[in-house]
């Protein structure tokens, strides 16, 4: 990783490309949070059953998931699910409204992580590279034996 090419596109954009993706789930997650009487109006009004269930889940997976996603741990798994989950809300919004397509965008960077991993700079890297650290160590161990 000694290459600043490989540094910056392995390590330092998926990172920033983390940050920048998790900042409308964390804003919608403060929202939800604080301003909980208005997400049950807004969803009242799409006529939605199980308003409350729903609502709790869906900041379980905005909270969660971008804490995730920012550190880099479980990305793939939490990027999956908040691609599933992105898929209803999606469909709330009239087809290709600005809305619309922004989610398509949102749901288009999150099936980038659940494909390719959150890069060099993520929890989940690190502990791969430590695994692969102490595998190493017992192989030659194991050898002088």
């Amino acid at each position: 990783m000694n290459d600043p090419m490989e540094t910056l596109s392995q390590a330092v954009l998926p990172l920033l490309g983390r940050l920048l993706l998790s900042v409308i789930f964390v804003t919608s997650a403060i929202s939800k949070s604080f301003g909980w009487a208005g997400n049950v109006e807004y969803m009242t009004s799409k006529h939605l059953p199980l308003i409350p269930v729903l609502l709790f889940g869906a900041l379980l997976i905005e909270a969660l998931g971008s804490l995730c996603l920012i550190a880099g741990f479980a990305a793939r798994a939490a990027a999956t699910m908040m691609f599933l989950y992105m898929i209803p809300v999606t469909l709330l919004h009239d087809f290709m409204s600005t809305q619309f397509q922004k989610n398509l965008g949102i749901m288009g960077g999150l099936l980038m992580i659940a494909a390719f991993g959150p890069g060099r700079l993520a929890i989940s890297a690190a502990r791969a590279s430590r695994q692969r650290r102490l595998s190493d160590v017992s192989a030659k161990l194991a050898d002088l034996s």
